[in-house]
């Protein structure tokens, strides 16, 4: 939903409503023209977010939400490929938990220290079969070195967008030369038309955050694109209601506008090829992208 200006929200109950950006005192308001929209089901990502405290879980798990349904296509690649799976980005394990309580061995890397705490407690309270086949490694992937060999590779959830374009192909090689032959890595992104991008290059957002435990969130996010450095920086400015008082956090995202050509390319020089793309449409200028690469045999 938009609405006349880019300053105003659209009406939600007041115990809600959360605090536009000007009056945290450090970022501008949201420019004339860029709209608010309410939306439940494509919400904003969360690729390379500053580090979760225990009180923004709830809006970590609420950005990734809507990738959910990917979690049975991925699956369905594993059983195809077989394992073990190396989930790069695994955050709090939303697909190496998944795919551990359907037998597969997983790596799971991520930079979060917290996030991947949250993995293991996920899966010592399904059971020790399945926290058995869960091995969690800190690193960022800018920085990634592996010792292991591994059927599927994952970028799920478009983390392939948080990885700067010139530490990209080192990446891409790094994991194709420990793929096993046959193996494959999959990864999603969004794609923009940059049409698109130039005619709105700011976008306002703004959405409740499901939550159980008392506290109403409520989250305005500011996304900005920067086509010249083909970048892209979204601001959310959360609002948390409890029974005495209101918290006001900003978290940022900072990520890479994928250029689909020269993707393919860093993808071939790194000994893979593109057997498969899907495509989902998320709105007229905008588009997810699932890429399924083999190992050049």
């Amino acid at each position: 939903m938009h609405t006349p200006s880019g300053t105003s929200l659209p009406v939600v109950p007041a115990a809600f409503a959360p605090v536009l950006p000007s009056r945290y005192g450090r970022e501008p308001e949201p420019a004339p023209g860029a709209g608010v929209r309410v939306t439940s089901d494509t919400l904003p990502g969360l690729e390379s977010v500053s580090p979760a405290d225990q009180n923004s879980v709830w809006l970590h798990d609420a950005l990734l939400g809507p990738h959910s349904a990917d979690i049975v296509r991925y699956l369905s690649l594993a059983r195809s490929t077989g394992g073990p799976v190396l989930d790069l980005g695994s955050g709090a394990g939303r697909l190496a938990v998944p795919f551990a309580r359907h037998g597969f061995a997983v790596e799971a890397v991520d930079r979060d220290a917290s996030a991947l705490e949250r993995l293991d407690g996920w899966a010592r309270r399904i059971g020790p079969q399945v926290a058995g086949l869960v091995v969690t490694h800190r690193t960022d992937l800018t920085e990634l070195r592996l010792a292991g060999s591994y059927r599927l590779a994952l970028l799920a959830g478009a983390m392939v967008t948080a990885v700067p374009p010139a530490r990209r192909p080192e990446l891409l090689r790094e994991v194709a030369s420990h793929l096993q032959t046959g193996g494959a890595l999959a990864l999603d992104y969004t794609a923009h038309q940059l049409p698109g991008l130039v005619a709105e290059p700011q976008r306002t957002w703004a959405f409740q955050v499901p939550r159980f435990d008392g506290i109403d969130e409520w989250v305005v996010a500011r996304q900005v694109f920067d086509l010249p450095s083909m970048s892209e920086r979204i601001t959310y400015y959360a609002a948390r209601t409890g029974k005495l008082s209101t918290e006001r956090v900003v978290l940022t995202t900072d990520k890479w506008i994928v250029d689909p050509e020269r993707l393919a390319a860093e993808l071939h020089s790194a000994g893979l090829h593109i057997e498969g793309r899907r495509r989902h449409r998320i709105d007229e200028r905008t588009e997810s992208v699932l890429l399924v690469c083999r190992t050049d045999d």
